[in-house]
Formats: C-alpha cells, sequence, structure tokens
C-alpha cells in the first residue's frame, strides 16, 4: 500500500507564520499532498468547499473570521465530522481550549512548537482517522 499523503489548511493571518508551519510540516517529514494557505476563516471556508482537506491548522486571532468562528462554521455546514481542526496559537488559557475542545476541535498547539508535536498532532489525528 501506497504512503498516505494529506491535504493540509493553513490557515493564519501572518504569512510568517503560515510559511513557519508549512516549513515545520516539511521538517517533520510529513507526507503532504497540497498544502493550502488562509489569511482567515473566511478564505478557509472557500477553500474547504472546494477542495478535499483532511486537516485544518488555525490561529484563533484573525480578520474577518477568527480560528473560533471558522470552527463553529464549519460545524454548521457538516465539515468538522471529516475535518479534523487544530488551533494553533499564542492564546492558551485552559477556559479557551475547553471551550474549543467542546465545540469539536480535535487538538490544540500552542505557538511556539517543535517539529515533533506537529508530527504528533497529525499522526494521532489523522491515523487513528484513517486506520
Amino acid at each position: 500500500m501506497g504512503l498516505r499523503m494529506y491535504n493540509i489548511l493553513i490557515v493564519d493571518d501572518s504569512r510568517t507564520i503560515r510559511a513557519v508551519i508549512s516549513k515545520t510540516l516539511e521538517i517533520a517529514d510529513v507526507p503532504t499532498g497540497n498544502v493550502w494557505e488562509a489569511g482567515n476563516g473566511l478564505e478557509a471556508m472557500e477553500i474547504l468547499r472546494k477542495e478535499w482537506v483532511d486537516i485544518v491548522f488555525a490561529d484563533i486571532n484573525m480578520p474577518e473570521m477568527n480560528g473560533i468562528e471558522l470552527v463553529e462554521q464549519m460545524s454548521t455546514e457538516g465539515m468538522l465530522d471529516s475535518v479534523p481542526v487544530v488551533i494553533v496559537s499564542t492564546e492558551g488559557s485552559r477556559k479557551r481550549i475547553e471551550e474549543l475542545l467542546a465545540k469539536g476541535v480535535r487538538a490544540y498547539l500552542r505557538k511556539p512548537f517543535a517539529p515533533e508535536d506537529l508530527k504528533g498532532v497529525i499522526m494521532e489525528i489523522l491515523e487513528t482517522n484513517h486506520a
């Protein structure tokens, strides 16, 4: 059986952070297919409606549609069941993380993170989904 390639969507209003996450995926040796980038939740939703995405990495604080609104919109459109969301943020109060997990977010990575943390989250979520 061939190696599974993952289509990944990175949602952050900082182009630098998106580049860092993208580079980290390479460093962590994550088998990626397409890697899309979006500057906010609205852009992310446009991509999600058109493309097959295996996992979304989203920041919380973004203009126009933030990470929480993105998760809520994905939930409304029935996407959260099949597309796991990992929040990547500097904001990390226990209460906020619990709220996000209750909304259906699968994991939380605090910035800055190590490549092995990113890979660990991907493998944990996607390998269990596709086992």
